[in-house]
Protein backbone atom coordinates (compact mmCIF):
# COMPACT_ATOMS: atom_id res chain seq x y z
CA UNK A 1 0.00 0.00 0.00
CA UNK A 2 1.56 3.26 -0.99
CA UNK A 3 1.39 6.54 1.17
CA UNK A 4 -1.49 7.84 -0.91
CA UNK A 5 -3.84 5.04 -0.45
CA UNK A 6 -2.88 4.91 3.34
CA UNK A 7 -3.21 8.76 3.58
CA UNK A 8 -6.79 8.05 1.75
CA UNK A 9 -7.75 5.10 4.30
CA UNK A 10 -6.95 7.38 7.36
CA UNK A 11 -9.31 10.20 6.27
CA UNK A 12 -12.10 7.89 5.55
CA UNK A 13 -11.20 6.56 9.41
CA UNK A 14 -12.24 10.37 10.34
CA UNK A 15 -15.60 10.03 9.00
CA UNK A 16 -16.14 6.08 11.02
CA UNK A 17 -15.38 8.15 13.91
CA UNK A 18 -16.99 10.75 13.44
CA UNK A 19 -20.07 8.26 12.78
CA UNK A 20 -19.23 5.56 15.51
CA UNK A 21 -19.35 8.60 18.02
CA UNK A 22 -23.02 10.05 16.60
CA UNK A 23 -24.36 6.36 16.90
CA UNK A 24 -22.75 5.70 20.25
CA UNK A 25 -24.56 8.61 21.91
CA UNK A 26 -27.58 7.80 20.08
CA UNK A 27 -27.42 3.70 21.02
CA UNK A 28 -26.47 5.05 24.68
CA UNK A 29 -24.29 2.08 25.17
CA UNK A 30 -20.83 1.09 26.66
CA UNK A 31 -18.55 -0.98 24.00
CA UNK A 32 -16.92 -3.98 24.81
CA UNK A 33 -13.18 -2.69 25.12
CA UNK A 34 -11.29 -5.91 24.23
CA UNK A 35 -13.97 -7.31 21.68
CA UNK A 36 -14.70 -3.63 19.87
CA UNK A 37 -12.23 -0.88 20.84
CA UNK A 38 -8.80 -2.45 20.79
CA UNK A 39 -8.73 -4.31 18.15
CA UNK A 40 -10.29 -1.66 15.88
CA UNK A 41 -7.48 0.91 17.60
CA UNK A 42 -4.29 -1.31 17.62
CA UNK A 43 -5.37 -1.93 13.54
CA UNK A 44 -4.98 1.79 12.78
CA UNK A 45 -2.28 2.89 15.28
CA UNK A 46 -0.07 0.36 13.29
CA UNK A 47 -1.26 2.09 10.42
CA UNK A 48 -0.84 5.53 11.57
CA UNK A 49 2.73 4.67 12.64
CA UNK A 50 3.65 3.55 9.54
CA UNK A 51 1.97 6.67 7.89
CA UNK A 52 4.05 8.89 10.04
CA UNK A 53 7.25 7.59 8.96
CA UNK A 54 6.45 7.27 5.21
CA UNK A 55 4.70 11.36 5.31
CA UNK A 56 8.15 12.49 7.34
CA UNK A 57 9.98 11.02 4.82
CA UNK A 58 7.98 12.67 1.84
CA UNK A 59 8.32 16.17 3.73
CA UNK A 60 12.18 15.67 3.97
CA UNK A 61 12.69 14.87 0.13
CA UNK A 62 9.74 16.61 -1.65
CA UNK A 63 9.48 20.10 1.21
CA UNK A 64 5.55 19.75 0.32
CA UNK A 65 4.05 24.02 0.28
CA UNK A 66 2.10 24.09 4.03
CA UNK A 67 2.93 20.39 5.54
CA UNK A 68 5.54 20.68 8.33
CA UNK A 69 6.54 17.81 10.67
CA UNK A 70 4.92 19.17 13.41
CA UNK A 71 1.22 18.55 11.92
CA UNK A 72 2.22 15.01 11.25
CA UNK A 73 3.21 14.20 14.84
CA UNK A 74 0.18 16.33 15.99
CA UNK A 75 -1.51 14.27 13.79
CA UNK A 76 -0.73 10.80 15.11
CA UNK A 77 -1.37 11.73 18.52
CA UNK A 78 -5.02 13.20 17.77
CA UNK A 79 -6.10 10.49 15.77
CA UNK A 80 -4.57 7.99 18.46
CA UNK A 81 -6.74 9.96 21.07
CA UNK A 82 -10.47 10.17 18.62
CA UNK A 83 -9.89 6.60 17.40
CA UNK A 84 -10.35 5.39 20.99
CA UNK A 85 -12.95 8.01 22.18
CA UNK A 86 -15.24 7.55 19.04
CA UNK A 87 -16.32 4.08 20.68
CA UNK A 88 -17.72 6.42 24.28
CA UNK A 89 -20.57 8.35 24.38
CA UNK A 90 -19.15 10.53 26.80
CA UNK A 91 -16.78 11.60 25.08
CA UNK A 92 -17.32 15.82 24.62
CA UNK A 93 -18.43 16.60 21.52
CA UNK A 94 -16.71 19.79 20.75
CA UNK A 95 -13.23 18.64 20.71
CA UNK A 96 -13.81 15.48 19.57
CA UNK A 97 -15.78 17.01 16.33
CA UNK A 98 -12.74 19.77 16.24
CA UNK A 99 -10.25 17.35 16.31
CA UNK A 100 -11.69 15.18 13.44
CA UNK A 101 -11.96 18.37 11.28
CA UNK A 102 -8.14 19.36 12.23
CA UNK A 103 -6.93 15.28 10.97
CA UNK A 104 -8.91 15.67 7.73
CA UNK A 105 -7.87 19.18 7.26
CA UNK A 106 -4.29 18.04 7.34
CA UNK A 107 -4.91 14.62 5.33
CA UNK A 108 -6.33 16.24 2.57
CA UNK A 109 -3.07 18.70 2.85
CA UNK A 110 -1.04 15.95 2.49
CA UNK A 111 -3.49 14.45 -0.62
CA UNK A 112 -3.08 17.54 -2.38
CA UNK A 113 0.85 17.92 -1.82
CA UNK A 114 0.81 13.84 -3.03
CA UNK A 115 -1.11 14.80 -6.13
CA UNK A 116 0.93 17.89 -6.77
CA UNK A 117 4.12 15.76 -6.96
CA UNK A 118 2.20 12.85 -8.84
CA UNK A 119 1.62 15.65 -11.82
CA UNK A 120 5.05 17.17 -12.00
CA UNK A 121 6.53 13.67 -12.67
CA UNK A 122 3.80 13.32 -15.21
CA UNK A 123 5.23 16.60 -17.04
Amino acid sequence: MNLKEKTEILLSVCGECRERHTQMRELDREPDFFIEVKPYADRYHTMLDEWTEEVSEFIKTEKPKYVHPIQIESLNDSMKQFIVQSFYQKTGKKRFVLSINSAEYTLKTILDALNAEKDEDVT
